[in-house]
């Protein structure tokens, strides 16, 4: 389980954060994951496909968390003060273009249909063949291609709106 752990964590960990866009719920349920992991080990055989079985996993706890998710909640200047991570050595300027970046990316990935976000997410993070990641939705090949290629599509007419 920890080879697993080191190997696949990043992508099971950067496919959360992109379906759930909280880090601290993207670590919540990464852990989840690695413990039904680990609980299903009896069931799991071993066909080289270690990372689909943990994004398919991941995947289904994530659907499962944005249908139930609570309404966010709304902090005061205090609050959000005593809320806020901050570090006293990054550069604030590097911290905003990057912040920028991520809200970029962030708004033309709302923009796209759910499962398109869902391949899109699974390819890049997750690093998926399209053969996975049509197995982790249970859809045939050419409807996984077909929805990034969509999805590939929206995003590089989000991107090239916004270029000034």
């Amino acid at each position: 389980m920890a080879e697993w752990v080191r190997e696949h964590g990043s992508a099971v960990r950067g496919y959360l954060r992109g379906i759930l866009r909280h880090g601290d719920d993207a670590d919540d349920l990464a852990q989840e994951v690695f413990c039904r992991a680990w609980q299903g080990r009896e069931r799991y055989r071993e066909e080289g496909h270690a990372r689909t079985y943990l994004l398919r996993i991941a995947d289904r706890l994530a659907c499962d968390r944005v249908r139930r998710t609570r309404p966010e909640t709304t902090l005061s200047d205090e609050g959000w003060r005593n809320n806020e991570p901050w570090s006293d050595t990054e550069d604030p300027s590097a911290r905003a273009v990057a912040h920028e970046a991520a809200r970029r990316l962030n708004t033309a990935l709302d923009q796209l249909t759910p499962i398109q976000r869902r391949v899109l997410l699974l390819r890049y993070y997750g690093q998926l063949t399209f053969d996975q990641i049509a197995e982790t939705l249970g859809c045939p090949l050419s409807t996984a291609l077909s929805h990034c290629r969509r999805g590939l599509e929206m995003l590089r007419r989000q991107f090239a709106e916004d270029k000034p």
